[in-house]
């Protein structure tokens, strides 16, 4: 597995501290109401009615969360066996390629995180159908801020964005739009991380943006079986 060099840059600290903090903090929060829960249940036959709705959001932002954190530290399982084969300049040429390729796809997605996102939070969506070239006049009949989750009530100390996003009208649960910035979130984050893991590649840093390890590790376990039998 490759080094989990910190970024030297401001911006590079900055995304690290961020995102580990993050990581640790989600952890931490679903660790804690599942323990409450489970304790409310079993000790006073009751519990949070939250509770499910909650781990089950901090979950998600776990994972995506946690893909751009795997593109940092080379954790994404990949197949190598042809790229172990040529030589090494043709193995960076490809690996440039497949960074290039992965920019790519971090730009589109991060366009269709943003679009869907945008109509929970009152912001306009991006022009383009491939790529983001402006924003688009606002719509208001497409605005959906006032759609809120299931069972997590609005905490008070959020009720100061009620006049900004939802015309000053009440929310009973939280907005929508809380749990779902984590789609433009994790994909600007994915795309920070490829652009990069590219860099690092180029100036060889990096040699590839897998790490395949694993296969190595499994097929060692089968042969040290295979040795005993």
């Amino acid at each position: 597995m490759s080094s989990h060099s910190q970024g030297q840059s401001a911006l590079g600290r900055f995304v690290n501290e961020f995102e580990e903090t993050a990581i640790a903090v989600i952890l931490g929060l679903m660790t804690l109401i599942t323990f409450v829960n489970v304790v409310l249940r079993y000790g006073f036959n009751t519990g949070l009615i939250w509770g499910l709705e909650a781990v089950t959001i901090l979950f998600a932002w776990l994972v995506l969360f946690g893909i751009s954190y795997a593109v940092k530290t080379t954790s994404h399982l990949g197949v190598d066996a042809v790229i172990n084969l040529v030589p090494p300049v043709v193995r960076r040429a490809l690996a440039l390629i497949a960074a290039a390729a992965c920019i790519f796809y971090a730009v589109l997605l991060l366009k269709g995180a943003w679009d869907y996102w945008a109509n929970f939070a009152n912001l306009p969506q991006t022009n383009g159908r491939w790529f983001p070239t402006g924003l688009e006049e606002m719509k208001r009949t497409s605005y959906r801020s006032w759609y809120e989750v299931v069972d997590i009530p609005m905490p008070d100390w959020l009720r100061f964005i009620e006049p900004w996003i939802n015309e000053g009208e009440h929310y009973e649960k939280l907005p929508r739009f809380i749990p779902y910035a984590i789609l433009p979130i994790g994909a600007a984050l994915l795309l920070f991380r490829f652009i990069q893991a590219g860099w690092q590649i180029w100036t060889g840093e990096k040699t590839g943006l897998i790490v395949s390890h694993e296969a190595e590790d499994a097929v060692e376990d089968v042969a040290h079986l295979n040795r005993e039998d």
